[in-house]
Formats: structure tokens, sequence, C-alpha cells
């Protein structure tokens, strides 16, 4: 892992400046580990220079430590890093430290000598003040040559020279090989650029089929809403047409039911007529003269004796008259009056008894007619429920119902929906548990 200088940043970097500040008193800085982490911390700084620096140094641990020394060839300062790494630490830790000296070369830059040292003799002010004076751009002493600048030295040997003679073959294999290397390099970016080039063209292509490929899939989704939508509109005038087949079919069903109640009153009536006109016919053959004769003679103001009068001739029944026919029904009630009217001069006990009797028995019969349609209209209706709540229908297929209507005709064409007929004589469906079965 990297060595972390963040932590105690601020304390490090002020001790670091100290250093380097030639005003400042403190000339060595001393920096380890806290602990067995990589988290480096400010040990002991001072102004005793390397004899002091030296002192402080432990065979435990891993440190760093900085120093400025005085050069003593040029009198000029210098800074000195030692990376001690002591005799006690266990071989891991030596491996895990040493990955981090270029790091902490790097944060006290500006040295000038670098000592790895792992023992006291790697550390002695006189070896390090040796090392630093080689390693001094100026390695003389002024005041020492001053004194014998102008001393005659004796006859000097030949001049040295650094001359070496132009081989051309070197020379061209050393410019080839940089040529080489410099095609290399060009080639290497081109083919960088190349591959920078392609990998943005397959990203382009992969975007295109992307967008192609969602186009394709929302005109699909959109082909399907669609279908969708038409499926469900058919449904819907698929219903709306079977309900009203449905409802053509009730309504006929209903007209052919009252058409069947009309030719049963029309046979009833027919019958009552017919019972009466043999009555009547009966009653009149009964007579002892023809009231015809009788009223003539009363004209003439002749008043017959009822002796003398001979028996009128049995009157030859009547046809039947068809109902349906409204000129024949005409005819047969003018008839039918006329002698009525006689029995009325004539006879009027026993014409009031007939006339009560024919009275009567219309009555009974619409009575008994009445009775027995009740039964067939119930029947009709099919099976019936009472609302147990109100219902206000959301559309046109629906009913509307408050509590204790009687909903009948009922269908029950789903387990939570049925159909039938509103007490206004709609059909439509609603909900099956809003109501409970009579």
């Amino acid at each position: 892992m990297a060595v972390n200088l963040s932590k105690n940043g601020p304390a490090l970097t002020a001790a670091f400046k100290e250093v380097v500040d030639e005003k400042s008193s403190t000339n060595w800085a001393l920096f380890t580990y806290e602990g067995n982490s990589n988290d480096i911390r400010l040990a002991e700084k001072g102004d005793g220079g390397l004899e002091e620096l030296v002192e402080e140094l432990n065979s435990g641990k891993v440190m760093y430590a900085f120093c400025r020394v005085e050069d003593p060839n040029s009198g000029l300062p210098k800074y000195v890093l030692i990376n001690w790494t002591g005799e006690g630490v266990n071989d891991s830790r030596k491996g895990l430290c040493a990955n981090h000296v270029s790091s902490m070369g790097t944060f006290l830059r500006g040295a000038h000598v670098t000592i790895n040292a792992r023992a006291e003799e790697d550390v002695e002010p006189e070896v390090i003040m040796q090392k630093v004076g080689k390693a001094s751009g100026a390695n003389y002493s002024f005041h020492k040559e001053a004194s014998s600048r102008f001393q005659d030295s004796g006859p000097q040997g030949p001049v040295g020279s650094v001359y070496q003679k132009t081989n051309a073959m070197s020379e061209i294999r050393k410019t080839n090989k940089d040529n080489f290397w410099a095609q290399a390099e060009k080639d290497e970016e081109k083919r960088r650029k190349e591959d920078r080039h392609r990998a943005d063209e397959e990203r382009q292509q992969l975007d295109k089929e992307r967008k192609d490929r969602e186009a394709k899939e929302a005109v699909v989704r959109e082909t399907r809403d669609k279908e969708r939508s038409s499926q469900i509109e058919q449904q819907k005038k698929y219903q709306q047409k079977q309900e009203a087949d449905s409802k053509e079919m009730e309504k006929h069903r209903y007209e052919e039911q009252e058409d069947k109640e009309a030719v049963q009153k029309k046979s009833v009536r027919r019958g009552v007529s017919l019972e009466k006109a043999n009555e009547a016919a009966s009653l009149i053959s009964q007579r002892a003269m023809n009231p015809r004769e009788m009223f003539k003679q009363r004209e003439r103001g002749i008043t017959p004796a009822e002796p003398d009068v001979p028996a009128a001739a049995p009157v030859s029944p009547q046809p039947e008259p068809d109902v349906d026919d409204g000129q024949s029904r005409c005819e047969y009630d003018e008839q039918e009056a006329a002698p009525q009217e006689q029995l009325k001069e004539e006879a009027p006990a026993a014409s009031s008894s007939v006339q009560e009797t024919a009275f009567e028995e219309p009555a009974q019969v619409e009575e008994t007619s009445s009775y027995e349609a009740t039964p067939e209209e119930t029947s009709d209706k099919g099976v019936c429920a009472r609302a147990l709540y109100d219902y206000q229908a959301a559309d046109d297929t629906e009913i509307s119902f408050d509590p204790e209507d009687i909903i009948a005709g009922i269908e029950m064409i789903d387990e939570g929906w049925w159909r039938g007929y509103s007490p206004d004589g709609h059909f439509g469906m609603f909900p099956a548990n809003y109501v409970e079965l009579m």
C-alpha cells in the first residue's frame, strides 16, 4: 500500500520548511510511522546537527531523517536524506516500507546526498560529511590553494585529451537506432490513434444500433397498442350488438305474448257474445206471439186479445258472427238489440233478468282472464332479485336502481356481474353482490 502523507500533512510540511529555511535554527527533522500503519508522523526535530540526529535513530523502526549541513569545501548549505531501516524490523515490514522510499524522496525534495542506512556505522557524522564533500560541485578548498598558487611544482606531464576518433559505422548505427526508436514511437502513436478511432466508431455503431432497436420496439409497441385498442373496440361493438339483439328478442317475445293474450281475450269475448245471442234467441222463441205483430197492432190502435193471437213462428237460429269482421259484428249487434227492445216491452222482468245475467257474466270472465294473466307475466320475468343497495349506472350498458327495487329477467352471465330489467324497463348489467335473489 502507498504511504499516507495527508493525515499529518501540515506538521510534516512545517518541519520540512524549518529545516530548509537557512534562517531557522532547526537543522534536522526525523519522521516515522504511526504503529504498523502507513501514516507518516513527525517523530522529532532539533538544532544539534548530525550528532544529535544519530542519537534519535531507533533500531526497531523504519525512519526517515532530513538534515541541513554545511559543505566542507564551499561552505554552502547542503541537505542529507537518511532512509533508516533498523535491524530489529521484520522482513515483511522491510519489504513493504521499501516501496515508500521514492514517495518520501519526492516529499523531502532537494536532498544533495541520500544514504540508506541499517546500522550505526552507516550514519557516522564523519562518513556522511565525506559523502557530502564528494557530492559537491567544487571539490576544492579556496584557502588551501591560495597559498600554493604561485609555487613552482616542477616540470608538468603531458596534457591529456578526451579526443576520440570518429567511427562512421558506429555513428550510422547510432543514427539508425535513433531513427528506429523515433519511428517506433510514431508507429505507436499512430496505432493508438487508430485504436481510439476504432473505439469511437464501434461506440457510434452501438449507439446507432441501440437507437434503431429502440425505434423498432416503439413501432412494434405502438402497433400492438393499436391492435389491442381495435380488439377492445370490436369487443365493445360486439357486446353492444348482442345487447341490442337481446333487447330486440325480448321486445319481440313481449309483443308475441301480448298478441297471445289479446287473442285469448277476443276468444273469451266471442264465446260470451255467442252465449248471449243463443240465450236471447231461446227466450224469443218461447214467446206466445210475435212482438212485431203486436207492435203493428198497437200502431193501428187495435188491442188484440192474447188468446186469439196465433203463436209466433219459431225463430230460425242466427248464424255465428265473425268477431274479426267489423260490419258483421255491427249487424249482429243490431239484430241482438231489436229483440232485447221487444223483450223490454212485453216481458220486463224476464228482460231485466237476462240483462243482469249478460252484464254479470263478462265481468266474471274478465276477472278470470285477469287472474290467469298474472302467473304468465310472472313466469315471463324469469329470475327476480331485490336490490339491497342503490347503484348508479356508469354507462349505457348498465342499469340504475334503489334499495328494495325489483330486478326481473336476470341472466347470470358472470360470477360478479348479472344482467336484467330495472323498474324503469331498461336492460343492462349490474353487480351481483348488490342484490339478493327472491
